[in-house]
């Protein structure tokens, strides 16, 4: 299929990428720049407050962006989403649905937005298919984030439709990579396995404890790669669709631990805490749109992805 150029594509078109400061965002916008963009708009959060409908106004009005990439959320682990789950919703939805349109309205020539595998329904088929989104309620834990996410796409389908704007919705898999959140009390499975890991061989600990069964499966996606599937969707896709983002490799969280200890040095025990939610039981997502539509296919070995993510770790463990 012949793709466009990307430093032909980029060049010196505006782009504004929301969250651009953030784990995700950090990542596409290095790569924009060695694809040749020279015209990237990063706000932060201080400046422009993505909740505040004037504040967008203005975002949009000082940047006058051509595309933009919506990336800014507010997210985390179970627990964050059992304890904020109003806030999740409020504020996700508030920001995806006020940018969306305040970029039609601004004449922005695309709008791309990423959603979460957190909107695909509780029971559906594994590996999760697009078609398959709308196929019941997803699992309660997060369900308050995911259906905020999964409005974006409502919305973005309807813009098309009714207007023809160019907006697309990605849905990527749990991430994971150097720049993590790992907070133990908002951090996703990965970071905080690490960081339990580490803290107990350093002090000389016997044991962690672990939310869970261990019998959940995930599907991992090392955010260097997400920020390819982005970009590259960015550059080849202008389709309605949704467009699942994974790296087709699924792993059990019970295994994942026992990687995690093995990659960190931590020989004591794993003791599962069952009183705890395991949250869905799989998620595993059909990637074989991505290769098709805009030739995304990870490529980082899931060991080599933890071992960095590690490596990152340990270097500014002590600032967190």
């Amino acid at each position: 299929m012949g793709w466009p150029d990307a430093r032909k594509f980029w060049g010196n078109k505006p782009v504004t990428v929301t969250g651009g400061h953030g784990f995700l965002g950090s990542h596409v916008v290095e790569l924009l720049r060695q694809r040749g963009a020279t015209n990237i708009s990063i706000p932060r959060r201080e400046d422009y407050d993505l909740r505040d409908l004037n504040q967008i106004r203005k975002l949009l009005a000082d940047n006058k962006p051509e595309i933009v990439i919506h990336l800014a959320a507010r997210v985390g682990g179970i627990e964050a989403n059992r304890t904020h789950p109003a806030e999740f919703f409020y504020e996700n939805l508030l920001m995806g649905t006020q940018l969306l349109h305040e970029s039609w309205r601004s004449e922005v020539k695309k709008f791309v937005a990423v959603g979460t595998v957190c909107a695909y329904p509780k029971f559906t088929p594994v590996p999760f298919l697009e078609e398959n989104l709308w196929n019941g309620y997803p699992e309660e834990t997060n369900a308050p984030y995911g259906l905020a996410k999964k409005m974006l796409l409502v919305q973005s389908q309807a813009y098309r439709n009714e207007y023809g704007f160019n907006s697309i919705f990605l849905l990527p898999v749990n991430l994971y990579g150097p720049g993590d959140n790992f907070d133990l009390q908002s951090s996703h499975v990965i970071p905080a396995l690490i960081r339990k890991c580490v803290e107990a061989w350093n002090l000389g600990e016997e044991k962690i404890v672990i939310w869970g069964t261990g019998k959940p499966t995930r599907e991992f996606l090392y955010v260097a790669d997400a920020a390819e599937g982005i970009v590259l969707a960015t550059e080849r896709y202008d389709q309605a669709d949704p467009v699942n983002l994974g790296s087709g490799r699924e792993i059990s969280i019970k295994e994942l631990a026992g990687l995690i200890a093995r990659l960190t040095g931590f020989g004591g025990q794993l003791v599962w805490d069952k009183t705890k939610p395991d949250g869905q039981s799989r998620r595993s997502l059909d990637t074989t749109k991505a290769e098709k539509l805009f030739g995304f296919k990870a490529t980082t070995r899931f060991e080599e992805g933890l071992r960095k993510t590690i490596d990152y770790y340990l270097k500014v463990r002590t600032n967190i």
